[in-house]
């Protein structure tokens, strides 16, 4: 279980899964510790080391603050570190010559939150299965990774808005050096992530330094719309300088302030962000610098960079019932539910709120076949908003692209929460994985999941990223995505190629926006 890297010797472990034997190699480092002067600074490579390196157990996370739903729930949450935090790990049927598709995880978490060790996306069952080789990474989160430092404190750090991004490419780089001695082949990497990691895979996909890098790409639940303008990004230092006690002439004690007091200070920021957002509160994004993005992602895409990578991206139905059932904090108040949606209309249409809140409810009520609850009519406001809007001007700017672009869309509804929550957000993750009987799953999925739709979906995925075609035999032929047609396939456990679902909420978007603009 040893293997000389360029770096150095790793000394991995092996695994039983349900299907054989899987070799794993954990908490390998891919950039140096950033720590010290390297705090906030871009990735340098890794030191190479003497000896062997056990890589036998999970590195740490990336540093962030408690995690309040798993906190609340008992949930593990990982160790993190800033100055080990930069790992990734590896899971291989054999580390030996042959060149097998290589699958590379970005996880999820609000960029201030998650790891690449979450039993939700543990690579050793798909690894096991399709004899391909995952490999999940850890990027720099929060102000360490996403705070906009340059216009303070010079050059050297010009690049602090997108560790983050940046962290990534370096693992990406990593993995392009390295993975064949795994039984990868460097020629065929995918790179797949769910909410905050399909935004980051969206994000690689419009950044020109990425490209080569990658050769297909799936994006769950994300958007290539995340990021922030430079003087947007700006705004933000300062709010975080005053949540820190510190001025834009004392931003340099950020360079020697402890990991908790900057924790602490991230915490309280966060805090004040998030009052008056409804929904997902999203204090930390990349920034459009002009260095590592010069344009939104969006428009980068658009324009045609990594036009030649073939993209797999969806939704799940009901996306932000996450945000809007069980975590609301307000119980069953129609009131606040009521004031929530006249806020998000208010800052869509400040001119037109209340006409556009009757048209959209309307328009719903279309689409479900009934009158909706209020609490139906802020989820799916707040999944257009956030989720399904986003992806589909993502799947429209890749329209004039040679790749093919596929579409999905995941209406399997959970049973728990008394069924309220419906297809929500996360819930395809475990699927994709094969890990439906983890205890971090089954809070999700319940005790009788569909494992046939896994055994599905699973493959899907990794056909995809072998051929660039999501192909399976228990799957209708999927259809690359046309915007004359708008084919996508919707995922349940009778899988339907369905033409333009949800079209009366993608007409009403496109018809009140062009209206508001005018």
């Amino acid at each position: 279980m040893r293997l000389a890297l360029a770096s150095g010797v790793v000394c991995g472990s092996t695994a039983l899964t349900k299907r054989a034997d899987v070799q794993c190699y954990l908490g390998i480092p891919f950039a140096a510790s950033p720590v010290g002067e390297l705090r906030f600074r871009a990735p340098r490579p890794v030191a190479p080391w003497a000896g062997e390196l056990e890589a036998k157990r999970f590195g740490p996370a990336a540093p962030q603050n408690p995690d309040p739903f798993m906190t609340a729930n008992d949930y593990f949450q990982p160790v993190n570190s800033e100055a080990d935090c930069l790992n990734l790990n590896v899971w291989t049927p054999r580390a030996d010559a042959q060149a097998r598709p290589v699958m590379v995880w970005i996880h999820g978490g609000g960029y201030i939150g998650g790891s690449n060790s979450s039993g939700l996306n543990n690579g050793a069952e798909l690894a096991a299965t399709f004899d391909v080789v995952v490999v999940s990474i850890n990027y720099r989160l929060g102000a360490l990774g996403y705070l906009q430092l340059g216009h303070l404190l010079g050059e050297e750090f010009a690049d602090a808005g997108n560790l983050g991004v940046l962290d990534q490419i370096a693992a990406l780089e990593w993995v392009r050096d390295n993975i064949a001695v795994f039984g990868g082949d460097p020629t065929c990497v995918t790179i797949f992530g769910e909410s905050a990691g399909g935004a980051a895979v969206a994000t690689l996909l419009g950044t020109p330094r990425a490209e080569g890098l990658f050769h297909r790409a799936i994006v769950q639940s994300g958007t290539a719309e995340r990021a922030r303008s430079l003087p947007e990004s700006e705004a933000v230092t300062a709010a975080f300088l005053e949540a820190a006690g510190l001025t834009e002439l004392t931003a340099s004690r950020l360079l020697d302030m402890s990991l908790d007091g900057l924790l602490a200070a991230q915490g309280r920021f966060a805090d004040e962000f998030a009052q008056g957002v409804v929904g997902l509160a999203l204090p930390f994004q990349p920034t459009i610098d002009g260095r590592v993005l010069s344009e939104l992602p969006l428009d980068a895409v658009r324009r045609g960079v990594n036009s030649g990578v073939p993209l797999l991206v969806g939704t799940n139905r009901n996306e932000a019932s996450f945000f809007t059932e069980p975590m609301s904090g307000d119980g069953d108040s129609v009131e606040a539910t009521e004031a929530k949606i006249s806020s998000v209309f208010a800052e869509e249409f400040p001119s037109d709120a209340d006409a556009q809140a009757a048209v959209y409810k309307a328009v719903l009520a279309d689409e479900l076949g009934h009158e909706p609850r209020p609490r139906q009519v802020l989820e799916a406001l707040l999944t257009d908003r956030l989720y399904r809007q986003p992806t589909n001007r993502l799947l429209d700017a890749r329209a004039a692209g040679p790749a093919k672009t596929y579409s999905y869309l995941f209406t399997w509804q959970t049973p728990l929460f008394d069924g309220r929550m419906g297809a929500c957000h996360v819930l395809d993750v475990p699927f994709i994985f094969r890990q439906l009987d983890r205890i971090e799953a089954v809070s999700l999925v319940g005790e009788h999941p569909p494992h046939q739709l896994s055994d599905w979906m699973s493959a899907t995925w990794v056909r995809f990223a072998d051929t660039g075609v999501p192909l399976s035999a228990a799957l209708p032929e999927w259809a690359p995505y046309e915007p004359d047609s708008r084919s996508t396939m919707e995922l349940n456990t009778r899988p339907t190629l369905l033409m333009d679902p949800l079209a009366g909420l993608r007409e009403y978007w496109l018809q009140a926006v062009a209206v508001s603009a005018s």
